[in-house]
C-alpha cells in the first residue's frame, strides 16, 4: 500500500507546506538496486584514531571512489572540509582507541560539522571495542557510552540518514568489510540505532558480487510479502532456494520458485510429522534456514482464546524450534551454516492486543540467544531479525490511525518494506556473517518502541 504522506513530503509543494506547518518531512529512503558498481555512491570520510581504522583503510578503495581523512596528513588521503569538501555520503568513526571520559569530546569534534555536510541518506558507523572485554573500568564506561551517543545520534541526523556502532573484538577485524558492505549502503535503508558485536570467523566472502553462490537456502512462509522478498533476495546473491510453505498456498509458491529457479515445498509446520517429513525433502542438507512462517491471532489477553494463544505460539515458536532440531540431529544442517529467526519488535517492546505474538517473538530471540554458543563449536550462526512497520498486505489491512502511528513513529518517519528486512537476513546469511551470532537487529528505522 503506498504511502501518501511520504509522497506528498517529497513533492515540491507538499515540502514547503509541511515545513511552513512545522511537519516533519520524511525523506524517500535509497535502496539498493542492480546496476550499483559500488558499496558507495558519494564520499566516504574516515575518522577517529583507534586501531581499527587501519583494517578499513586496507578495504575502502572497494567501497567509494571518494576518500578522506579527517585531519591533514592522516591516513595519505586528503582531508575533508566542511567548506570545500564533497557532501558526505558515509562516515566512519574509530572509537576503539578512546578510553578516558575526556576523549568522549572527540565524537562532538567529529560529528557536528560532520552533520553539516552530509547527502541525502547517509550512513554513519561507529566502531568499538566490546566493553565487556577491557579490564580497565574506565575505558570499559567510555566504550559502552557510545552506545547513548550513537542511539541519540541516530535520531537527529535527518534527511534518510542511519547511525551504526559495531563492537569489533581482537581477531574479528577481517569481518569488517562484510559488516561495512552492509550498514554503509543503501542495503541498509531501514537499519539504525543498531549496536551489535562482532567476532573472530574464519568464513570469508569469495565473490562480493555473489556472496552466496553454491549456498542451498530454505525459506519458510515464502509465499509472499517478507518470504517471497527474502527468497527473491537470497536468490540475488546466488543462493539455490528451497521455498516453504500451507498446501493453501501451493500455486503461488510454485509460480515463486519457477520465477527464482528454485524448488517449492508444501508442509504445515504444525503436523506432528513435519520435522520428519522436511528432513526427507532435504537429502543434501542446507547452509541457510529461515525461519520466517509466523501467524497473528490479536486479542486483548481478556478476550483472547486458549484456542488463540496456543496457534501463535505453536506456529511461531514452537515449530522453528521443532524444525531446526530436527535437522540438526539429521546433520542436515551444513557446516557453517546460517540460521535466521524473524522476531519482531513487539517481542522487544511488547504491543497492546498482541500477548501470544509478543511473547512467540520474544521466545525467538531467546532462542538465537540459547543456542548460539552450541551451534558456534559447529560453526553455526544464529540470529534474529526484528522488523518494526513493514508495508505488506497484513499492515495495509490495518486501521488507518494505527497504520500512520506505525509507520511515523521512527527517526526515518515512514514504514519500512519487505526489501529492508531481506537484505538484513541476506547479510546474516553470509560466510562471514558468523562473527556475529546470538544477536538481534532490529530493521525498524530505529523505532520509537523498545531499546
Amino acid at each position: 500500500m503506498s504511502d501518501r504522506y511520504l509522497a506528498f513530503a517529497n513533492s515540491a509543494a507538499g515540502r514547503r507546506l509541511l515545513r511552513a506547518l512545522g511537519l516533519p518531512t520524511p525523506v524517500r529512503l535509497e535502496r539498493w538496486a542492480a546496476g550499483h558498481a559500488r558499496v558507495l555512491d558519494g564520499a566516504l570520510l574516515l575518522a577517529g584514531d583507534g586501531d581499527l581504522l587501519a583494517s578499513v583503510l586496507g578495504f575502502a578503495h572497494r567501497l567509494s571512489g571518494e576518500r578522506y581523512a579527517e585531519r591533514p596528513d592522516r591516513l595519505g588521503l586528503p582531508c575533508w572540509k566542511l567548506a570545500e569538501g564533497p557532501r558526505l555520503k558515509a562516515l566512519v568513526f574509530d572509537a576503539s582507541g578512546l578510553n578516558r571520559f575526556e576523549q568522549l569530546s572527540a565524537l562532538r569534534a567529529c560529528f557536528q560539522p560532520a552533520l553539516k555536510g552530509l547527502g541525502k541518506c547517509p550512513r554513519l558507523v561507529l566502531l568499538g571495542r566490546p566493553p565487556e572485554s577491557l579490564e580497565d573500568p574506565q575505558a570499559a564506561s567510555v566504550q559502552r557510552a557510545l552506545e547513548g551517543f550513537s542511539r541519540s545520534l541516530g535520531k537527529e541526523v535527518r534527511r534518510g540518514g542511519c547511525v551504526q556502532l559495531l563492537y569489533v573484538a581482537a581477531g574479528a577485524e577481517p569481518q569488517l568489510e562484510g559488516a561495512l558492505r552492509f550498514f554503509l549502503s543503501p542495503k541498509s535503508a531501514y537499519v539504525s540505532g543498531q549496536v551489535l558485536r562482532l567476532a573472530p570467523c574464519t568464513a570469508q566472502v569469495k565473490d562480493w558480487t555473489r556472496p552466496l553462490a553454491g549456498k542451498q537456502a530454505l525459506i519458510t512462509g515464502a509465499s509472499r510479502g517478507i518470504g517471497a522478498a527474502i527468497a527473491e533476495t537470497l536468490a540475488r546473491d546466488g543462493a539455490e532456494v528451497v521455498l516453504l510453505d500451507v498446501p493453501a498456498a501451493e500455486d503461488a509458491l510454485a509460480a515463486l520458485a519457477a520465477r527464482f529457479g528454485g524448488r517449492a515445498v508444501t508442509l504445515d509446520i504444525r503436523s506432528e510429522d513435519a520435522p520428519h517429513r522436511l528432513v526427507e525433502a532435504l537429502p543434501d542438507g542446507i547452509d541457510i534456514l529461515v525461519h520466517n512462517a509466523g501467524i497473528t491471532r490479536d486479542k486483548t489477553l481478556a478476550k483472547m482464546s486458549e484456542a488463540q494463544w496456543d496457534a501463535v505460539i505453536e506456529v511461531n515458536l514452537q515449530a522453528p524450534q521443532r524444525l531446526t532440531q530436527a535437522l540438526l540431529h539429521a546433520n542436515k544442517l551444513r557446516e557453517q551454516a546460517r540460521v535466521v529467526l524473524i522476531a519482531s519488535i513487539s517481542g522487544i517492546a511488547g504491543n497492546p492486543g498482541q500477548s501470544n505474538y509478543a511473547t512467540s517473538k520474544a521466545g525467538l530471540i531467546g532462542l538465537a540467544q540459547a543456542w548460539a554458543p552450541a551451534l558456534g563449536e559447529r560453526g553455526i550462526s544464529i540470529n534474529a531479525v526484528a522488523p518494526g512497520f513493514i508495508e505488506t498486505q497484513m499492515t495495509a489491512a490495518m486501521p488507518l490511525a494505527l497504520r500512520e502511528a506505525g509507520r511515523r513513529m521512527n527517526a526515518l518517519g515512514q514504514g519500512g518494506l519487505p526489501q529492508d528486512v531481506a537484505e538484513a537476513v541476506a547479510w546474516f546469511a553470509q560466510p562471514g556473517s558468523g562473527a556475529v551470532s546470538g544477536q538481534v537487529l532490529r530493521v525498524c528505522g530505529q523505532s520509537l518502541l523498545g531499546a
